[in-house]
């Protein structure tokens, strides 16, 4: 269960902030006034929040005396079912009123035991382009010291499934499970088909994947073939991290004399992350591994990536840490006014994770813009670590007519209402 809080402070409150936060509730608690009764300002807003169609539970405040239930009597007017009495100030009835909202609700989703999520098979798929040395990284990885291999799990279309229980230095045992695609390949027109089947092979490898790998030749560099497959996998919402394979070829290079412009290895390899991301420009902020097949350099590297990365794209961001990133980050760079007007967000809470989605409720559905959508996701990668998990926006735009909520807002009183 999560709260969602419309504006503490009312005066300072927009019209969008509260009906926004009303749209995203999945059960509304009306609070009124024991002391006061039931006013007709507290009749207008029970009328309107009946237009949002959701549950609604009557919590009647300031009820000091819980043996005062004659209270109570002038508030089932409202049809809201029994009221809630409750005094937030001496804690009377905030069991209940949790226990009836719980009721409301209904069971919670179940979640994994800590037990069953150090059990679970983090799925781990490795894709790109023909020859840039999947199939030597994977027959490494199998054959690592540390690694327990099991019978083949499964098969799903033409995927096939291997467990693998990796070792690490400290003695953990972290399990996984290596998704590959059995080699595609087309017996006629082989050459000019050969890219079709290579993003094939990469998109049916990755629909069952936690985390996707993909590999791209030290030697080549990021390709058009690259570019696409990892345009796939981002929009498909996976989980990325780039492997550069065939890093040995430097390593040799730096070993007989530095190339020019590079006092070291590790500089240049710098450099080469950079141009990496240069064209890759649309990665979740993916982390990058530099490895060699051929002489197992950094190839365990791999599931470490994996636990983290996968670790990062479970978390539950609260509500209140999300809009406080996204108020900073508006504040310090405002969206484009277009044709006169300038997209807003008001409110935003995460409703998705393994991809990590976020619903935005927004002055208008179709307006955001790349650039500053890119800057947004950047933000929130940076606010919450989410190296290499993509985000997703679910963008809802204002309704057509004015929320009940905002219409009552403007013509009553803070005090009033």
């Amino acid at each position: 269960m999560e709260t969602v809080d419309t504006p503490d402070d009312i005066q300072i409150a927009t019209e969008e902030q509260v009906d926004f936060a009303v749209q995203a509730a999945t059960l509304i608690v009306m609070v009124v006034d024991a002391q006061r009764g039931w006013t007709p300002a507290d009749a207008q807003i029970a009328q309107r929040l009946r237009a949002y169609n959701k549950p609604i539970i009557l919590a009647v405040n300031k009820m000091d005396n819980p043996e005062a239930t004659h209270l109570l009597d002038g508030f089932y007017s409202a049809g809201f079912g029994d009221p809630m009495g409750l005094s937030a100030e001496h804690g009377h009835g905030a069991i209940d009123l949790v226990e009836r909202i719980e009721e409301a609700l209904g069971p919670r989703p179940r979640k994994r035991t800590q037990k069953e999520d150090e059990e679970y098979r983090i799925k781990i798929s490795l894709v790109g382009r023909p020859n840039v040395g999947k199939s030597s990284l994977c027959n490494r990885l199998l054959k690592s010291e540390r690694l327990i291999v099991s019978d083949t799990a499964g098969t799903t279309r033409e995927s096939i499934a291997m467990n693998m229980d990796f070792t690490t230095h400290n003695g953990d045992l972290w399990p996984f499970k290596l998704v590959d695609t059995a080699g595609l390949r087309s017996r006629k027109k082989m050459d000019s088909s050969l890219e079709y089947f290579s993003s094939l092979r990469s998109e049916r490898s990755m629909e069952t994947a936690d985390v996707v790998f993909q590999v791209v030749d030290a030697m080549k560099g990021v390709t058009k073939v690259d570019k696409k497959i990892a345009g796939d996998v981002v929009r498909a919402g996976r989980n990325l991290v780039i492997v550069v394979n065939k890093w040995d070829y430097a390593q040799k290079l730096f070993s007989r004399e530095p190339i020019d412009g590079y006092e070291n290895e590790g500089e240049f390899r710098n450099a080469f992350e950079k141009a990496i991301r240069k064209e890759l420009f649309f990665l979740p902020d993916s982390p990058i591994l530099f490895t060699s097949a051929l002489t197992d350099f950094a190839v365990e590297d791999i599931f470490i990536q994996a636990k983290a990365v996968y670790k990062r794209s479970q978390k539950e961001l609260s509500t209140s840490k999300v809009n406080k990133v996204l108020t900073e980050l508006m504040e310090k760079r405002e969206p484009k006014v277009e044709s006169g007007r300038r997209f807003k967000i008001y409110y935003a809470l995460q409703v998705g994770k393994g991809p990590i989605k976020f619903r935005l409720f927004c002055n208008q559905s179709t307006r955001l813009e790349d650039n500053y959508e890119r800057y947004l996701k950047s933000g929130f990668m940076r606010s919450f670590d989410l190296r290499g998990c993509p985000i997703v926006f679910d963008l809802v735009g204002k309704p057509k007519e004015t929320s009940a909520i905002d219409r009552i807002h403007a013509k009553e009183s803070p005090e009033e209402v």
